[in-house]
């Protein structure tokens, strides 16, 4: 877990700033205080859940949240029989007693989850009038949650997901192919707990720009805004035709559009049905208490908003030019500038690569801000794990810069290669918290001195 906010000195280290402001962002959104919170005010005293209460879900915070659940229903629904299973990512459990966590692939879908989610519909299909589900969802559950429609194997969904992962497409449109393809995703998990009359509460942690509920995890309990004309398009626009995507998915995509597969979940599905979802820790909410952090060191922060995407590397030169701005004006404080959202990777073809978009990004702004020497840094994902590898991302301050200089590593020559990783690892500079149970999307931070 990422190290607290007091276990880390507080003197005039950048790089405990850095760090400790990526604390604040991850610690806001923490299972472990938010969920009971929120069950508090879903379930009021005397209305908690009677019966059988199931309790599905899947993302890297699932399974956090699920113990988090299971603590708070032992102190207070001594008569609520608690039962289900949560998908997670490998390496990301939690300690739980009712509620069976299964660690599967992610980003790409493999056999333990696709069981693994076979098993969530199966539960949610023997639900009864007036049984309750709460679905726990985080970022990571529209890859944990791949349960193909049939006709579709495991494998295809695979390659599908490969695809488009490469193609760079974002995670947004990745996303309303899969919805079109899975028997949970686009509010399907809904539509079959609907069908046997029971009351479904959802609760996500949002990990995508806008924190719309049909986009986090895709929105198994959502009704859903788009179609499998959508899903197609999105195919063309990146030219992932017959020699990218196996022929089972096409096939399904056009079976779709012209009426012969039911479509996802629409809001017309949800009239007088008991569906809320309820969206428990945001981007932006991280956000906003690491610039309360940097205040107290001195810094006057500049949110920069939730919503930024793109390629990694151009947002990393878009920022630094942002910077050079605001030095070219005069600055008469330190300031903070901090953003979130998903970038994308684009990586062609016979290039593997290493990092993620946290460290690309990264490696992007130090390179376009060599001549900007009051400058210094960080990128993590607050999930803990930065693409390839297991660091969160990577940070900078003028002494890793020196030393990067003194060891004549060439950013350019490591971009080139999308081997970020090697970068900051050559020089010590990765962040490295292991997994921390939760899932707000990206965090970036850059401290600018007078």
């Amino acid at each position: 877990m990422i190290q607290s906010t007091s276990s880390i000195s507080l003197a005039s280290s950048k790089e405990a700033i850095l760090k400790n402001a990526f604390a604040a962002a991850v610690a806001v959104a923490d299972p472990q205080i938010i969920v009971p919170q929120y069950l508090a005010q879903i379930f009021p005293k005397g209305q908690e859940p009677q019966g059988r209460c199931l309790v599905v879900g899947a993302g890297k915070a699932s399974a956090s949240m699920a113990s988090a659940l299971e603590a708070y229903a032992k102190s207070n629904w001594p008569s609520t029989v608690l039962e289900g299973v949560v998908l997670t990512r490998y390496g990301h459990n939690s300690s739980t007693t009712h509620i069976k966590i299964v660690e599967a692939g992610h980003p790409v879908p493999d056999q333990l989850g696709m069981d693994g989610a076979k098993e969530v519909l199966a539960l949610t299909s023997q639900l009864e009038q007036g049984d309750v589900l709460i679905a726990l969802v985080s970022g990571g559950g529209s890859s944990l949650l791949t349960l193909p429609q049939e006709g579709i194997s495991i494998d295809d969904m695979r390659k599908t997901t490969e695809a488009l992962l490469r193609s760079g497409a974002p995670i947004e449109e990745m996303n309303v192919v899969r919805k079109h393809l899975s028997a949970i995703l686009g509010g399907n998990l809904a539509r079959v707990a609907i069908a046997r009359g029971a009351r479904v509460e959802a609760l996500l942690i949002s990990d995508v720009t806008g924190d719309s509920p049909a986009d986090i995890a895709s929105g198994p309990c959502a009704a859903d805004y788009s179609t499998y004309l959508d899903a197609l398009n999105i195919l063309q626009k990146y030219d992932l035709n017959e020699s990218a995507i196996p022929a089972s998915v096409l096939n399904h995509l056009k079976q779709g559009l012209v009426g012969e597969k039911p479509e996802t979940l629409k809001d017309a599905d949800l009239v007088n049905a008991q569906v809320v979802n309820h969206v428990i820790a945001t981007a932006y909410k991280s956000l906003e208490a690491a610039a309360d952090y940097v205040r107290t060191h001195g810094y006057e922060p500049i949110i920069l908003g939730d919503t930024i995407t793109g390629e990694a590397q151009e947002v990393g030169v878009e920022q630094a030019s942002l910077v050079r701005d605001y030095v070219a004006k005069g600055i008469d404080k330190p300031l903070a500038f901090i953003s979130g959202g998903e970038c994308t990777v684009t990586i062609a073809a016979g290039i593997k690569g290493r990092g993620g978009r946290c460290s690309e990004y990264l490696l992007s702004l130090f390179a376009a801000s060599s001549d900007l020497s009051n400058i210094a840094a960080l990128a993590a994902d607050t999930d803990g794990i930065d693409g390839s590898e297991k660091n969160a991302g990577a940070w900078f301050d003028s002494n890793v810069r020196d030393e990067s200089l003194s060891a004549g590593l060439a950013p350019k020559k490591f971009l080139a290669a999308h081997d970020c990783y090697g970068f900051f690892a050559e020089l010590g500079a990765l962040v490295e918290t292991g997994p921390t149970l939760t899932n707000v999307n990206d965090f970036r931070i850059i401290l600018l001195d007078k």
